[in-house]
Order: C-alpha cells, then sequence, then structure tokens
C-alpha cells in the first residue's frame, strides 16, 4: 500500500467539526485536530497506474446505475458498484450513521442537500477540498455549489435540486372554469371552488418536513443563522408562523386533505381526480408518470403561489449530492467519480431519463431535454416553470445540523396538532424547543432566534 501524495487530509473530533461549522459557514478556516484516531491505519491511498480498484456507492437516484455502467465500461480500472439504499422515512441515512459508527461506510453516498451538515457531526465526510475540489465550483450553480460548503472546506458535489412549483390537473380547472393560482389568496379561492366540486385542491401533509421547510423557504423564513462559532435556532420564526397560519386556516375550513403525500391514499387519489393539484419539485414529473398513469395528458405545471401579486420567490424541494465518505480508501478517484457522475453530458442524459431531479450543472444538457414526460403533460415544456423557479431561488436560505431529526419533530407536532386540535404555532414552537435541546444534546452551542 503506498502513502497518499496529496496533501494530509486531517481527521477532527465532531465538536470541532460542526461545533465550528458556524464558524466555518462565516468563512473561517475549520483547524486540523487529531482525535486518537487510528493514525496512518485510516489514511487515504493513491491507486497506482494500472492498479485496479473497486469503489461502492450507496444511492437512491431512480436508474442510477445505467451513469455508473458507462463510467464502468469507461473506467475498467475503477469500478464503481451501486448498492440501492431506502429513501423511505430517512432509511438511507439511519444506514449510512451506523456504518460509519460501525467503521465499515461506503466510499460515496448520496446525501440530500439539508442533511449534508448532519454528517460532519459524526466526522462522516471528507473534506474535498485539498483533493483540489474548488476547481470544479464554475461547473455548477452558485447556490447548490454552497449548499455542501462550510468556509473552504467541501463535503460534497452537488447533484440535483428541486425547484418548487405547482402541478395541476388541468382538464379539471379548466371544466370548472379555474386558472393556476398565481397567489396563495388565489389557491385559497381556488380550494373553495374545488371543494364545492366534490374534490380538494390537494392535502396538508403532517409527515412532510421537508416540503414545508420549501414553503417556509419561500416565505422568507431564516432556520439557521450563526453568529462566531454558535448556530442561531429560529424555526418558528415570523414568516413561518404566517405560513403555517395559512396552512392551518385551511385545514380548519376543510379545504384541504391531511393524510400523508407520496403514499398509497394519496396516489389513489390522483387517479381519482380526487385530489386535483399538488405542491412539488422538478422532481414530481416522474413521480406523477409513475403513479397516477391513467392521467396521462391532464396536468400541466405551473409557478408555486406567491405571497404577493407579481412576486417571484421560490424555493427548493430537496436536491442532493454526491459525497465521499470520510474513511473512502481512494478519494481522489471516488472526487473524480463523483465530478463525471455530475457533469458529464452522457451521465447528465441516463440521470435525466431516469428521473433524478433538475441538474446542478451549468451546462451538458438544455432544458427541453428535461421534458422527458411532454406527453404527459399535454405537450407542455413543463421543464422551463421550474428552470425559471430555479434562477429564482432565495439563496440565502441555509441549512444547519440535525435536519433528519428536525423533519421527525415536525412530522410528530403536526400529526398531533391535527389530532387534537391545537395550533400550528404551537406545534412550531414546540418543535423550536425539542431542535434547540437536540442540538445542545450533540455538544453544540446555540441559541434561539429572534
Amino acid at each position: 500500500m503506498t502513502r497518499n501524495p496529496v496533501p494530509h487530509l486531517p481527521r477532527m473530533p465532531r465538536r470541532t467539526v460542526l461545533g465550528g461549522a458556524a464558524a466555518l459557514a462565516a468563512g473561517l478556516t475549520l483547524d486540523g485536530c487529531g482525535d486518537g484516531g487510528d493514525g496512518d491505519a485510516d489514511a487515504p491511498r493513491e491507486r497506482k497506474k494500472g492498479q485496479k480498484i473497486t469503489l461502492t456507492f450507496w444511492s437512491w437516484v431512480p436508474g442510477i446505475d445505467k451513469p455508473v455502467d458507462l463510467w464502468n465500461r469507461k473506467n475498467p480500472d475503477v469500478q464503481v458498484k451501486v448498492e440501492k439504499v431506502s429513501a423511505v422515512n430517512g432509511e438511507q441515512y439511519a444506514k449510512m450513521h451506523a456504518a460509519i459508527k460501525a467503521g465499515n461506510p461506503p466510499d460515496l453516498g448520496q446525501i440530500e442537500f439539508p442533511v449534508v451538515p448532519s454528517f460532519l457531526l459524526d466526522n462522516g465526510l471528507l473534506d474535498l477540498a485539498p483533493l483540489g475540489a474548488a476547481r470544479h465550483k464554475d461547473k455548477f450553480f452558485g447556490w447548490q455549489w454552497q449548499q455542501s460548503v462550510f468556509g473552504k472546506a467541501v463535503y460534497a458535489i452537488p447533484q440535483a435540486s428541486g425547484p418548487m412549483g405547482l402541478f395541476v390537473r388541468q382538464d379539471l380547472f379548466d371544466k370548472w372554469g379555474l386558472k393556476a393560482p398565481g397567489t396563495w389568496d388565489e389557491y385559497e379561492a381556488a380550494a373553495k371552488v374545488i371543494r364545492k366540486k366534490g374534490a380538494w385542491i390537494e392535502t396538508f401533509a403532517p409527515t412532510n418536513g421537508n416540503r414545508f421547510s420549501g414553503l417556509a423557504w419561500q416565505a422568507g423564513a431564516k432556520w439557521y443563522a450563526n453568529h462566531g462559532d454558535t448556530w442561531i435556532v429560529h424555526i418558528d420564526d415570523e414568516p413561518t408562523r404566517r405560513m403555517a397560519d395559512y396552512w392551518e386556516s385551511l385545514v380548519r375550513q376543510k379545504l384541504v386533505k391531511t393524510i400523508p403525500d407520496r403514499q398509497n391514499a394519496w396516489y389513489k387519489d390522483l387517479q381519482t381526480g380526487d385530489i386535483t393539484a399538488w405542491v412539488g419539485a422538478s422532481w414530481g414529473d416522474a413521480l406523477l408518470v409513475g403513479n397516477a398513469p391513467g392521467t396521462k395528458g391532464k396536468w400541466r405545471a405551473a409557478p408555486l403561489p406567491q405571497w404577493k401579486a407579481g412576486g417571484q420567490v421560490f424555493a427548493n424541494w430537496g436536491g442532493s449530492t454526491t459525497a465521499v465518505f470520510a474513511k473512502a480508501s481512494y478519494p481522489k478517484d471516488a472526487l473524480d467519480f463523483a465530478v463525471w457522475l455530475n457533469t458529464d453530458p452522457e451521465s447528465i442524459a441516463l440521470l435525466i431519463a431516469g428521473g433524478y431531479g433538475f441538474p446542478s450543472a451549468k451546462k451538458g444538457y438544455t432544458t427541453d431535454a428535461l421534458d422527458v414526460d411532454k406527453p404527459f403533460f399535454g405537450g407542455q415544456s413543463y421543464s422551463k416553470i421550474f428552470a425559471d423557479a430555479g434562477a429564482h431561488v432565495d439563496t440565502s436560505w441555509r441549512w444547519g445540523p440535525g435536519v433528519d431529526t428536525l423533519y421527525q419533530r415536525l412530522g410528530d407536532a403536526f400529526t398531533d396538532a391535527l389530532a387534537d386540535g391545537s395550533s400550528f404555532r404551537s406545534a412550531l414552537a414546540k418543535v423550536q424547543r425539542q431542535t434547540l435541546s437536540d442540538l445542545q444534546g450533540k455538544g453544540l452551542k446555540v441559541e434561539s432566534g429572534g
């Protein structure tokens, strides 16, 4: 085994990594500190010329096997083995964290933007900056690249985003004389008309903290900030309260359902027309096509309703990265694969065909190429809707540690509120308290915002 000649890749105590991540977000450099680990036994390796290696890659992305197969054909010395992991209720992350704790994680993994900071808590990801990752920065949309950057440290390569929009059953909207709502006031008015017709505009899914955060993002919320090495947490800030009030009003008026989305009952409602719209994201085209095939040609995409008429304020739901785990044996090769996977035009074409989301790369595709399900949307060039949304995402939004736990907290709190009739604001206040406690329990410095 040869020693890696690239700059030393320091291992750091988790308290240093995210206890100081707030400082990193402010642009400070993270000091490399030893943690009493295994020393040279954990030193990353560089592949010898002609040496054949295999990298393991955990992912749930649909169709990921095809671009990986392409890589393997083009790179016989560096093979990548995909292991599919379940993305239901965060199962993939529980498995990844368990593997990190056991000391046997894969070389690479699919990790969504919001949960990248959580992996820094257990030193799970490799800082790719010493390997020269920053030279690839300009290949990606800036705000997406920054999702995995803390100071000078780069912890993942962006793959895809999920700019938000509104999917509507155009046939039913036309039948009832409705237009796609341009504002949230118009959305409520449409909901009232649709309810009188015996259908629903959609559902407030209590367990979907991911979508809820996107709606808060659009409303102007700032859940995480930093002051020095202290995380400022404000889950119940005023924009989030106003947005929660809006959805609570729809629930109390019985204008929306409250069943979970993306589950069997919801899919059935989509197919029967019982639910006629969905606040979703760019990757939702594949989801609708795959789960409501009988509605082909009847859907259209529209911009996300705005809080102010004429506004151009959008947000993101989902989006993921290809990250290299800290114990990767051949990190340079892993980085090369991650960059190729997400920038090579042939790879992007295969990922698009699989329905992976909106590419993070600036080049290598056209917006029209993303319209893989155009007949399902009545011939509409629907991806332009999401391209425009992506260009107007509020880039000041920042994720913090423990978001996977936060989503669980939000789901429990909203489920309880629907059951006992308590206010959504009280649910937010509860989650705020819990989040502060959760992060303090991880040894982080935290304060309540506002």
